[in-house]
């Protein structure tokens, strides 16, 4: 109806037909499409929920490997089985889409607690790409199911998966602040979210500050969340962190860990030991190789750049020549490559129904309006099932102090119905105490 008044209004001309051929309006034809793909894409794809910081596809790879058994006290399992099962029960869309996120899950230098424990190639920070799925192995790390605990005992929201056969939850638990300590980014329709990961101890001791002081103050809270914790270490430049946490918009400087050490024949060495986070440690040499090419007036010293790293850790280094200033040379190299880049902290998720852009304070304030909800249904779930087991030992105790008597009932009775029926009779018991006596073995 609203719809129908609406095109009155604006006089728009009703779809004329031409044989099998509808005309429409442009402008009728971009609200109808163009506004449930971006709600889709904003709320079903791109953006995290804030309760348990996951975007829709992680979410249902983590309870697909809940489902399939995949804890971490038993053996991997092909990771092209869990994603056929993901995608068949509850992701109806590429199997590519569905193996990325969940390498990403897996990669420690992109997730500051990775929630998917990988056996095999799952990538490195040189961008090699992970092997195909049917040569990895995956399981559930400890941490992911601390985002699973007490999924069982109603504590969260049940939708219908696409196809209506079976039901798939809407949120999980989220037993930690799982959207600042691992972060996340995403493009949606006109919206984008990029969140900083941060360290899990100081999310934690942050949240139970607010918790014991829903009115505590930014630079409070700063002191024990004081910045974000990026898995490939470096540092960061604090630029408009304070802005961004207050806003949830600002930008950060983060910069390669280096350090300058003595080489042979007195020749200095610029040792690369940590990178920014997300920076591609094989495309930065490379762009420093091809500097050295472009910018011979300041990069000229540079004589040799060579990758040392291996599996104790990253070693990078670039040796300099003896009569060049590594000093003036680090200073350029931070200047002109991803030695030194800038992190656009946006934080956007889906909170009450709808994107938000939020502060440090609003993301805690929401998690822990969950966790309330999250506790308060467990609680009540563990209550209905204690007074029914206690309903059920009030049959028995009666039945145990009249066992002479109920043994002859059930001994007198043609049927099992009948039996149920005069002990409900005799003792006044309802139908789930009679059957719980009749369910007793003798020699209990």
């Amino acid at each position: 109806m609203a719809r129908k008044k609406d095109k009155e209004q604006r006089n728009l001309p009703a779809p004329e037909q031409k044989g099998e051929i509808f005309l429409t309006p442009l402008e009728e034809v971009l609200p109808g499409s163009m506004l449930p793909y971006a709600e889709y894409v904003i709320l079903d794809r791109a953006l995290p929920r804030v309760e348990d910081g996951l975007k829709p596809v992680q979410r249902r790879i983590l309870y697909t490997m809940y489902d399939m058994g995949l804890t971490p006290d038993k053996p991997h399992k092909k990771s092209a089985r869990i994603v056929g099962e993901c995608m068949g029960k509850y992701h109806p869309h590429g199997d590519s889409s569905v193996y990325d996120a969940m390498v990403r899950m897996a990669q420690d230098f992109n997730m500051r607690m990775t929630l998917v424990n990988g056996h095999g190639n799952f990538g490195s920070v040189d961008g090699d790409p992970a092997a195909a799925m049917r040569y990895t192995e995956a399981r559930l790390e400890p941490l992911a199911l601390e985002l699973l605990r007490d999924i069982e005992k109603d504590t969260v929201r049940f939708t219908l998966n696409f196809d209506d056969s079976l039901k798939e939850p809407e949120t999980l638990p989220g037993r930690f602040p799982n959207l600042l300590v691992n972060g996340a980014s995403g493009i949606a329709v006109g919206l984008a979210t990029n969140i900083p990961p941060h360290n899990l101890g100081e999310v934690i001791d942050g949240v139970v500050a607010y918790i014991d002081n829903p009115k505590i103050k930014l630079a409070d809270m700063m002191k024990r969340i004081p910045a974000p914790d990026f898995p490939t270490g470096g540092y960061i430049i604090e630029g408009e962190l304070k802005q961004a946490y207050e806003t949830g918009r600002g930008k950060i400087t983060l910069r390669a860990k280096v350090n300058i050490e003595e080489g042979e024949n007195d020749k200095k060495l610029i040792v690369i030991t940590e990178l920014p986070y997300q920076v591609n440690k094989s495309k930065l040499l490379a762009k420093i190789a091809s500097l050295r090419e472009e910018k011979k007036d300041q990069l000229g010293g540079i004589a040799e750049i060579t990758d040392e790293s291996d599996r104790n850790g990253m070693r990078a280094v670039i040796k300099v020549k003896k009569d060049a200033n590594a000093e003036k040379i680090l200073a350029a190299l931070y200047k002109f490559s991803d030695l030194e880049t800038t992190f656009g902290i946006n934080m956007v998720a889906i909170a009450d129904g709808k994107p938000q852009q939020m502060g440090l304070l609003d993301v805690i304030r929401h998690y822990v309006a969950y966790q309330r909800e999250v506790v308060l249904r467990r609680t009540k779930f563990d209550l209905a099932q204690a007074k029914e087991r206690c309903h059920i030992l009030e049959g028995l105790i009666i039945a145990v102090q009249n066992i002479d008597e109920v043994i002859q009932i059930i001994k007198t009775s043609e049927s099992v119905p009948v039996a149920r029926q005069r002990l409900r009779e005799r003792f006044k018991l309802s139908e789930r105490q009679a059957q719980a006596i009749l369910d007793l073995r003798l020699a209990r």
